[in-house]
This record gives C-alpha cells, structure tokens and sequence, in this order.
C-alpha cells in the first residue's frame, strides 16, 4: 500500500512511525514531512496547502491511503478534494473540520447535542466585547473563534488579561482572519483530558484516554502552547468512562449524522472532568500534538489496518477482531480492547527559549547516538541545515518514554531528554508528575 502522511511536525513523525510498524510493511511519503519522518518515509516539497499539488502528487504515485495531520489542510477541504478523486482519506471533510475551525460552530452542534459545555457569548465588535468583560465573573476565557495552534485561548482572572487577550484578537489580529470573532465562556475547574474518537460516521472507537500540559511554565503557569507534553493512559473512576461514552461521544456523533456532516477520521474531544460530570472545552478534527505520541505507543493492532478501514467506511470490520476482554481493561470505553493499559507513555517538549513569542531558528542540535526500545525522539521543529541538524520551531524535540508504570514511563523520558543539547533548549520539568487542577 502506498501511503501519503501531510504535514511536518511531531504529530505526523509519530503516525508515520505507527505506519512504519505494520506488518503490511506500506511504502509511506511524507508532505513535507522533517528529518525524523526521513526515517521512515520518504519527503517530499509538496505544499500542503495546495490541493491541486497534493492531488497530482497522489496519482503520479499512486497513492491508495492519505492520513491528514493538522487542522489547515482539513479546514482547507484536502480531503473533499482527493475524495472526489478517488483517494482512500483518513481526516474529516470541510464540514466536518468545521468543528475545530469555528468554536461557535462546535458549541451549536453541542447545544443541539445536548452534549455539555461551559456557557458562552460571541463577539465580532471590539466595543460590544468590551461591555460585556465589564458584566462576567472572573476568571473568564477567551477564545479566537478560529483554528490558531492552540495559542489563541487565554484563561483570564483579572479583567486587564481578558482585554489585552480580545484586543489582540479584535484590534491587533494577530490571530488573522482566526480571531476576528471571539467568544467568552465561562472558566471550569478541574483536570482537563483528551478523547481521540476514531469514527468512520457509523462505527467509532477510543484510543486511550491522554492527559496534555498546556501551559509553557511548571505547575500550569503562564501562557498556552501547542502543548508541553502529555501522558497516557490517564486512570478514571471506573463510571466515568460509560459517561464519556454516552454523554459526549455518542451524543455528537449522532448530532454529526443529524446534521448530513459525513466524518471519517478521528475526532479530539478536550474536555474537564467537574464535579458535575464531563464537559467538552474544544473539538479538534485531527490527532491531537502531543497526545498523539503518547496514544499510540499504546495501541494494540495494525495501526495502518484502523487508518484504512476508517478511510473506507469499514471500521467495524477492524473492531470485530479487536480484544473484547482483558486484564484491566475498562468496561464501557468502546474499543478499550485496542490499548494496551498495562504499559505507559510520557512525552516532554524540548522547546526553544521564547517559545510561544518569539524564539530563534538555526540553533544547531546534539542528539544521542542510539535511541532504546522504551525510548525515542520525535521530531517537530527541526530541519537539515548544512552543518547537520537544527531547530525550525518553537516546539523542537518530544522525548517519548514508555515503561510499566507512569513512573518508570517519566524517568525514561527525561533521561532521554537529558541527552538532547542545543542552545536555548527549554522544557518543563512535571509533566505527569502532577494532576491538572484547572486550565
């Protein structure tokens, strides 16, 4: 099988190297891809944003299956667009990537879904917006209504931090066309978790429950990232996992089908576990960075198997094989049997000193010689330059560790981490060493 994997950064090194795994031994290309994705596939200069050229790229390669990796290409209408030439594509159409690139959008589905979700108002007019800071309880969030790397939320407690976050959006658009209209929404307590649902629009699966660090300081301080690391899987009371299943995932999947909104590949649930019960905070339309190199470490079966048989509207066939059973294994997360719950993974973010400002590229990278098997580095922002290895990115390196216990999972990261050198390198040194007590 001939594979096409789009984008570059960590998320999309860590799916080629599931791919890389299969026994169906598939011939993978990348676009663009990075130096750690050369590993295993082979890049190409392909812009990912040009339909046109990923669509000539697929036949003149003859490319069966293409697994979209971040949200542009989605919100773009990739996947439509190959679709109607025949491609096999694992990501959502246009419709469907609507979810994570209009939040308001996302929040009517729930509404109409019944699905939970901290209260909200909307707001395209810097004046109106204003007005309604100076009413609200504090803290508040606010959010760029568009798709903006994780990097246009702002959990604000002062009245100061939510004015600086919307003028940014409203009057500065530093966000783009991303952030001309927000919404406020009401600020929920609790430990925040990740829900990868893979779906082909019938039947549907979930990956392991991940747990990601948003925040660039320790102890969750200072402004959002794309996240600084992540773990799985993350223990839940023994009932919380049916009410995820049926309160959230079944309730929007159906909303989706309600609504004619084909979708066929994985759906990202964020959402904070209140003393209430589960609330959905975003949706995204793709795997999530870093869970994603946390999750599938832990995945049980033919990863390249679940992309193509969600690809072709064949997920039940895939989940008929998968364990029903076993030690450990939670009842009523549907397809718990495809994670392997007695194993753990950790990554840590080798990030570049200013990261999300402004940083500095080029900086040449030392990395270990030989990689081990409860260990590995995954590329994000980096590239080749003439003298070796640099960085490219405000997120470099992600140092994944895996082990029989989160402990033993942790310790391998960050001894692994220990040996990455480039000037500016920074990290947070708690990931999974801490639960999340808010956003």
């Amino acid at each position: 099988m001939n594979v096409l994997v789009v984008g570059s950064g960590g998320r999309e090194h860590a799916l080629v190297r599931q791919l890389a795994a299969s026994a169906q031994a598939p011939r993978i290309f990348a676009c663009p891809g990075n130096p750690g994705i050369s590993r295993h596939a082979v890049n190409t200069e392909v812009d990912p944003l040009s339909n046109d050229a990923v669509a000539a790229f697929c036949r003149e390669q003859e490319i069966d299956l293409v697994i979209i990796g971040p949200e542009a290409p989605l919100i773009n209408g990739l996947a439509d667009h190959l679709r109607r030439d025949g491609v096999a594509v694992f990501g959502p159409g246009a419709m469907g990537a609507r979810l994570e690139g209009d939040k308001e959008f996302a929040k009517e589905v729930l509404a109409s879904a019944g699905v939970p979700t901290p209260h909200y108002h909307a707001f395209s007019n810097l004046e109106s917006a204003l007005k309604h800071l100076a009413t609200v309880e504090l803290p508040v969030v606010v959010k760029a209504c568009g798709a903006a790397q994780g990097k246009g939320v702002a959990v604000c407690s002062t009245r100061e931090e939510a004015e600086k976050h919307i003028r940014l959006c409203l009057q500065d658009q530093v966000f783009g066309q991303s952030g001309l209209r927000i919404i406020m929404e009401d600020c929920l307590f609790g430990p925040e978790l990740s829900v990868l649902i893979v779906t082909d629009g019938q039947d549907y699966c979930l990956l392991a429950p991940s747990r990601d660090h948003k925040r660039i300081g320790e102890q969750d301080k200072g402004p959002n990232t794309g996240g600084m690391g992540a773990y799985a899987p993350v223990p839940l009371p023994a009932d919380l996992y049916a009410q995820i299943d049926t309160r959230i995932v079944l309730p929007v999947l159906a909303e989706l089908r309600r609504r004619d909104i084909p979708y066929r590949g994985v759906l990202y649930a964020g959402l904070m576990l209140t003393e209430g019960g589960p609330q959905v905070l975003e949706f995204n339309c793709r795997f999530g960075d870093p869970e994603t190199q946390v999750v599938l470490p832990l995945y049980q079966g033919d990863f390249l198997d679940l992309c193509w048989t969600t690809a072709t509207g064949q997920l039940g066939r895939h989940l008929q094989g998968a364990p029903r059973s076993a030690a450990g294994v939670p009842a009523g997360w549907t397809g718990a049997g495809l994670t392997t719950w007695d194993r753990h993974a950790v990554v840590v973010v080798a990030a570049s000193d200013g990261y999300p400002g402004t940083y500095t590229r080029g900086k040449a990278i030392d990395l270990p010689a030989e990689e081990a098997p409860d260990r590995w580095l995954i590329h994000a922002g980096t590239r080749q330059g003439p003298q070796g290895l640099v960085t490219d990115g405000g997120r470099v390196l992600g140092a994944v560790g895996t082990g029989r216990d989160l402990p033993a999972a942790r310790k391998a990261a960050y001894e692994l981490l220990d040996q990455v050198h480039f000037e500016g390198l920074t990290f947070r040194r708690d990931i999974a060493a801490i639960g999340k007590e808010g956003r």
